[in-house]
């Protein structure tokens, strides 16, 4: 909480059909979007974490926060989210958190697991876009810092991601996840605009091929954005905490 650049900080202890609310300088508020979403008494940052089945996710319009809008050439952001994966497969890669909307073309930035592209299962991944669309002769962007190691179910882990306007990293348990040519990952083309119609901030799901999916399925215990990119001793010590 005291760090600078600390955007918005939650830490899920609300009720199910209640809004997420933030801690922070930017109290900004998560929806439920698919049904109360049920808390645990399993939370890191107090009694309880927010329990996401599949096909739940929580949204936060874009209006309502622009402090989240990481956007041109110069954009820089750190996201920390503590998670607990269900033991559970599913068919689709799994998105966390971020402003991402892949059918109308206006993906900026999100934390992934399991993108299933560049030979990578289950591990973080932290996806990037300059121009919103498709990567050039893909069916679907593929520019991402990728981890190496892959994120086991039924335990907590703190996924980090971080991009400065030249990389994008991945931090896993407070630890840089190098692979070779794609964490840390050269992309400094910057994020897409999307313009006041851009892509909504979205926890747990985004907008893909004309709906609503690439669900996470499991616990969530806190979920961090700062403006700035945090080194990697901060990123430890968080994790650490």
């Amino acid at each position: 909480m005291n760090l600078p650049g600390l955007v918005s900080f939650w830490d899920f202890q609300e009720e199910a059909g209640q809004a997420r609310i933030a801690k922070g300088p930017v109290a900004c508020r998560l929806e439920e979007m698919a049904g109360p979403v049920a808390r645990t008494e399993d939370g890191l940052f107090g009694r309880y974490a927010a329990s996401l089945q599949y096909g739940q996710w929580l949204r936060a319009p874009r209006s309502a926060c622009p402090e989240l809008n990481f956007c041109g050439k110069r954009a820089a952001f750190s996201i920390l989210a503590w998670l607990k994966r269900e033991d559970r497969f599913y068919p689709q890669c799994q998105a966390v958190a971020g402003m991402w909307n892949e059918t109308e073309k206006k993906r900026q930035y999100c934390l992934f697991l399991d993108l299933r592209i560049w030979d990578s299962a289950d591990q973080i991944g932290g996806h990037v876009s300059s121009g919103g669309g498709a990567t050039p002769g893909y069916p679907w962007c593929m520019t991402t810092a990728i981890g190496a190691t892959p994120v086991t179910k039924g335990e907590w882990h703190c996924a980090a991601f971080t991009y400065d306007g030249t990389y994008a990293k991945v931090y896993l348990d407070g630890t840089l996840d190098r692979r070779e040519g794609y964490n840390p990952y050269l992309y400094d083309e910057g994020l897409h605009d999307g313009g006041m119609d851009g892509a909504d901030f979205t926890v747990g799901a985004v907008h893909r091929s004309g709906e609503i999916g690439n669900f996470y399925a499991g616990l969530i215990g806190g979920l961090a954005i700062f403006n700035r990119t945090l080194t990697e001793m901060e990123i430890e010590n968080i994790s650490n905490c």
